[in-house]
């Protein structure tokens, strides 16, 4: 590559974004379009492959994806947001619990006065942090509603969604094909080679992970609701999602689960069953949910998500979460391809060459 292509690549590279930054308040619709077309796109080739028309497995694997999204949000969302509004209401009962029985026994075991451990004063600023919280929502909610283009720009994002991703879904394979035809001829190869890697990169995190996360977040669910726990499935949820760092969703679910089984029971031995069930869901990870549905391919560290993820947020927003895994995923697939070319230079290899010199060759040492 010449020091012209060099400079014209940085520059496009510096336009696009630009143009992601100016453009970022209308971008949301079609890439959250496009992960969902990335996604649906492997079930529309198995139907492909099955003798299925492009157009009827992309209405099938459309109205699967869209029905479930739509029983999410229907059935699944007001559930959580019950359990949310049950556990604030009964918020008051646990911290007189709290102060009467649990403040005696910590002050007992620690040698401490029981007045200077200060639940009141808890008590207050966190309703306080509620009511600003919900003073908040209230102003948002009421300022939406009162701003017509807002919410008809809402809207239509919204409407935007479900067409973008149809006609995506339906031209995928050509539009990848279209992008391969722009490439130089003399380059098409290899980039042709990376971009199966960044897909194979990012395709292990998005379909292999997040499937597991939400497998996780249904055995956590159900097994907290079997064992009576009020916030089973706002608490299940909360452990799926943040599985993809390993051992957290683990952490975060038990301490959680424990903490609210305690308030609510009021006992120790619904504890040893909340153990158990996220005991079973770290057995079926480690063993059924990771090596049948992410296999052995190599995906993104979890370090790398975090802080892809962060960085996108702090940059460009929303849009900047939905691009930043893509864009981690061709780093990670860059770095590689350099560590490799590295590995096999003269530059890497000279050292170990010098070592395999007979000793009356080498420079006499000082």
């Amino acid at each position: 590559m010449t020091d012209s292509q060099k400079w014209l690549v940085l520059a496009a590279t510096m336009l696009a974004g630009v143009l992601l930054y100016l453009l970022a308040p209308i971008l949301t619709p079609f890439l959250v379009s496009a992960v969902l077309a990335y996604l649906g796109d492997p079930l529309v080739d198995r139907l492909e492959a099955r003798r299925v028309s492009r157009t009827w497995g992309v209405i099938i694997v459309f109205t699967v994806l869209f029905v479930a999204i739509a029983l999410f949000v229907l059935l699944l969302v007001p559930m959580l947001a019950d359990q949310v509004d049950s556990f604030v209401r009964k918020w008051p009962e646990y911290m007189q619990w709290v102060q009467t029985t649990v403040v005696p026994r910590i002050a007992q075991t620690l040698n401490l006065d029981p007045a200077a451990i200060k639940i009141g004063q808890i008590t207050k600023a966190l309703s306080s942090h509620w009511q600003e919280a919900g003073g908040v929502a209230t102003t948002v909610l009421s300022s939406v509603s009162k701003s017509g283009l807002a919410l008809f720009g809402w809207l239509a994002n919204l409407l935007l969604i479900p067409v973008v991703t149809f006609y995506l879904l339906r031209d995928w394979d050509r539009l990848v094909a279209q992008v391969r035809e722009l490439l130089p001829r003399r380059l098409e190869p290899e980039i042709t080679r990376l971009g199966n890697e960044v897909d194979s990169v990012l395709g292990a995190f998005l379909r292999g992970q997040l499937s597991v996360m939400a497998a996780l977040a249904v055995v956590y669910s159900l097994g907290l609701w079997i064992v009576g726990l009020d916030l089973a499935f706002l608490i299940g949820m909360l452990s799926g999602l943040v599985s993809f760092v390993p051992y957290l969703g683990f952490a975060v679910g038990a301490t959680t689960a424990c903490i609210a089984a305690y308030l609510q029971f009021q006992d120790w031995l619904p504890l040893i069953w909340v153990f158990v069930v996220f005991g079973i869901g770290q057995l079926l990870e480690g063993t059924v949910l990771t090596p049948k549905l992410v296999g052995d391919k190599i995906g993104l560290h979890p370090v790398a998500v975090i802080f892809a993820v962060m960085a996108g947020a702090q940059l460009f927003g929303f849009v900047g979460v939905l691009i930043a895994l893509p864009v981690a995923a061709i780093l990670v697939v860059m770095l590689r391809d350099v560590h490799q070319r590295y590995v096999g230079s003269s530059l890497y290899a000279s050292r170990a060459s010098s070592a395999n010199v007979p000793e009356s060759q080498l420079p006499p040492s000082v």
